[in-house]
């Protein structure tokens, strides 16, 4: 069919900003290079919105918690993604967590059933000339096109390292030593697996974390930061013995039954399919070489047989400078007719992925109608990301960055912390409405 909109990348965001389009009745042309032959270092399958690290969407808590509360405003606008993240939810207590396969095959089928969607297997290499577009191809944008976005920016990509946990398969886990139980017992009580440790243990995990044989890097990747929100496990190591315990490892509120005492560490594990049968460690991301990975971690109590699914992993990420080159519709200063979404904008995250796919498919609606469409509140969680991604930042230092309370204007005067959480999320939602109301 002729299409009226042209998505490259069927990632979360792509898969978000085409559903958009079409669910407001225009005709979406969504190329994919994944089915094509082709394929990219970090993903494992053809499906769309494919999750290719953790299988969490992190707190479903709208209350007191901006990513919770960014799930809300995005499921009040209709989100595919969320709508299917809810449909294959898995137990991860108050956190959002999904059966990562039976999401991506959710997704996939809802977009190709679609009468206004036409998905197209195949590899683009350049910007679109003409035409209205959206350029949601990720943190792994192929050579060929990251190439013509460069020429068009003017402006070098920026670039991080973003590392892949490992996964278990949840039989060959030691159920005697290990048990089951949320933190402050939160959810059902099972919604996590937990592997104690005593300072024993623990000092001889840190001692081989930091000794254990890591990834090889290319010359041009040497200089690359890592991104704070998704540090390899052995990077955050080499910053202090008690880094670990006080970050993924950390023991509070969790009784080991055989003593009844808060241990010295802990190793989690979340479920990551609706079975039940694959669990994956959470927190460890790494740059270990897989044989290193297989002995150390079968170190931990618990661990000792472990079978994995899947070990960890480190690809290269790249996102552009967003505040120097894109409106406040995220579209391309020098070339209108694109726009950007997802990661490849700075965002970082699943759902704030999504959510920019979100915004970057209603700002085109609106222009689609030769309407104009205002940006979402500062003090919602959808505006204050978009600030971020769009003029918060100074573009020299600008680095990725999940949604958070400090992207939004301050609540004014003093008040207790937990209060001011909720005084957040009250504002936001008053902000929304707003944006919402008929003019």
């Amino acid at each position: 069919m002729t299409h009226d909109i042209h998505i490259i990348g069927g990632g979360l965001a792509g898969s978000e900003a085409a559903w958009q389009l079409a669910e407001a009745g225009f005709r979406v042309k969504l190329s994919e290079m994944r089915g094509s032959g082709e394929a990219t270092p970090a993903h494992h399958t053809d499906g769309l919105a494919e999750l290719v690290c953790s299988n969490s969407f992190r707190s479903d808590d709208a209350e007191s918690n901006a990513v919770g509360l960014l799930h809300a405003e995005m499921r009040g606008l209709g989100s595919l993604i969320l709508r299917e993240a809810d449909i294959h939810k898995v137990p991860a207590g108050s956190a959002l967590a999904v059966d990562r396969d039976g999401f991506s095959a959710g997704v996939t089928a809802a977009l190709e059933a679609h009468p206004n969607i036409t998905i197209v297997r195949e590899r683009i290499d350049t910007l679109p000339s003409d035409g209205p577009a959206i350029i949601a191809t990720g943190p792994l944008t192929a050579s060929g096109l990251a190439a013509s976005i460069a020429g068009a920016t003017g402006a070098d990509a920026l670039a991080f390292f973003d590392a892949i946990a490992p996964i278990v398969h949840f039989d060959s886990i030691d159920m005697e030593t290990a048990w089951f139980q949320s933190r402050w017992n939160k959810g059902d009580g099972k919604d996590y697996i937990n592997c104690a440790m005593n300072r024993e243990q623990y000092e001889a995990f840190h001692a081989g974390l930091i000794a254990g044989e890591k990834t090889d890097f290319k010359e041009w990747e040497r200089d690359t930061p890592y991104f704070e929100g998704c540090m390899p496990i052995e990077v955050m190591a080499e910053r202090g013995l008690d880094t670990l315990r006080f970050g993924p490892m950390k023991p509070v509120g969790l009784d080991d039954p055989r003593t009844g005492r808060w241990p010295h560490a802990v190793v989690q594990l979340r479920q990551d399919n609706a079975q039940g049968t694959l669990w994956n460690i959470v927190g460890f991301q790494t740059k270990l070489k897989h044989a290193e990975q297989v002995r150390l971690f079968r170190s931990i109590p618990g661990l000792e047989k472990a079978e994995f699914a899947r070990l960890g992993g480190l690809h290269r990420n790249t996102f552009i400078r967003s505040p120097e080159l894109l409106d406040s519709t995220l579209r391309l200063r020098n070339r209108p007719n694109i726009r950007f979404a997802g990661q490849i904008t700075g965002c970082e995250g699943y759902v704030e992925s999504a959510s920019v796919g979100l915004m970057a498919g209603r700002f085109a609606i609106a222009e689609l109608r030769g309407e104009t469409l205002a940006p979402p509140p500062v003090e919602t969680a959808l505006g204050a990301l978009l600030h971020h991604i769009t003029g918060a930042a100074v573009a020299e230092t600008y680095q990725p960055m999940n949604v958070n309370f400090g992207l939004m204007p301050p609540i004014p005067g003093r008040t207790k912390k937990a209060d001011r959480k909720k005084m957040y999320t009250d504002r936001a939602r008053t902000a929304m409405q707003a944006w919402l109301a008929p003019a």
